[in-house]
């Protein structure tokens, strides 16, 4: 059981920066963005040809290619959204289908699936330079790219750029008034969350040893079942716990799969609809919490009205 757990709390360190990304489209902006599926894919696609290219610092390179095509790629989702006024949600399925093909196009030119076996990750390149165990090597590594990218995000949402970017969240009429550009700052802020999605499949390749074009498939599911979690776990609400929870989340959620795979609770192939179940019962939480409420207030005031 012990292998499990270190396995999903390596797998979620792995998908920690596709969490934060949503939770940067989801929690902040206030829109699901389903370019999600295609960006990921698209960090594992140019992590894998990178590697294999035989480049000094491929590993990291590759991560930092990631990072930028990520970025692209959550313009041209913005794009959509603000210059050809596409509905957020149909805008992130254009753009998450296009990248399909782009993503094929990239790897050998329609190859589904490449192998990295035997090049050098940023992980075995670790190993090799600490001497620790492959475990400790995949768990230090990707903590410290959590750690780090998560940084440079709280910073930047401290920035007068980065609170305009919340504020055209909670009230995209009042940041207009102001004079800012709330398609500058929905650009950005898509760019950004997109750009940790595909750190994150660039960080996935390395850690897997290959890239599948298929592998991104229902991601933002998991994504937003993560993002539930982590807000659960972590209940002091403020921007830098808010990003601290999306990794949270991320691990959460995989020892939570590990450990219902591991007592049979479900087969494998269940693991979307879970993710489906887990968001369900979220979501409806809050709504039934008002309801209640509200039923309790009435019936309060039924019983102070019959008493006077």
């Amino acid at each position: 059981m012990t292998n499990q757990i270190l396995g999903a709390v390596e797998l979620g360190l792995v998908y920690g920066l596709m969490v934060l990304g949503v939770y940067i489209t989801f929690r902040i902006l206030k829109i699901p963005d389903l370019t999600v599926d295609g960006s990921i894919t698209l960090g594992m696609a140019i992590s894998a040809m990178l590697i294999n290219s035989g480049l000094p610092f491929a590993p990291l390179l590759a991560l930092l290619a990631a990072l930028a095509a990520g970025a692209l790629a959550g313009s041209v989702t913005a794009f959509f959204q603000t210059k050809v006024k596409i509905p957020p949600i149909l805008a992130g399925i254009m753009t998450m289908s296009g990248l399909y093909s782009i993503n094929l196009l990239i790897m050998n030119n329609g190859t589904p699936n490449i192998s990295i076996l035997g090049s050098p990750t940023l992980f075995s390149q670790f190993q090799q330079l600490t001497g620790v165990s492959k475990h400790a090597a995949m768990i230090t590594v990707s903590f410290i790219i959590c750690l780090v990218i998560v940084a440079l995000v709280e910073f930047f949402f401290t920035t007068h750029t980065g609170l305009c970017i919340c504020a055209t969240g909670d009230n995209e009429d009042m940041v207009r008034a102001t004079s800012v550009s709330t398609t500058k700052m929905k650009w950005l802020a898509l760019a950004l969350a997109n750009a940790c999605v595909a750190a994150s499949g660039a960080v996935y390749t390395q850690y897997m040893g290959y890239a599948d074009v298929t592998a991104g498939s229902g991601t933002i599911v998991v994504g937003f079942a993560s993002v539930i979690i982590g807000e659960t776990l972590c209940v002091k609400r403020n921007l830098a716990v808010g990003f601290v929870s999306a990794i949270v989340g991320s691990v959460a959620y995989r020892i939570i799969i590990a450990i219902a795979i591991k007592t049979n609770l479900f087969p494998t192939y269940f693991l979307k609809f879970v993710s489906v179940l887990i968001i369900a019962v979220a979501l409806a939480v809050g709504p039934a919490k008002s309801a209640w409420t509200e039923y309790r207030n009435k019936a309060r005031r039924i019983r102070e009205n019959a008493q006077t």
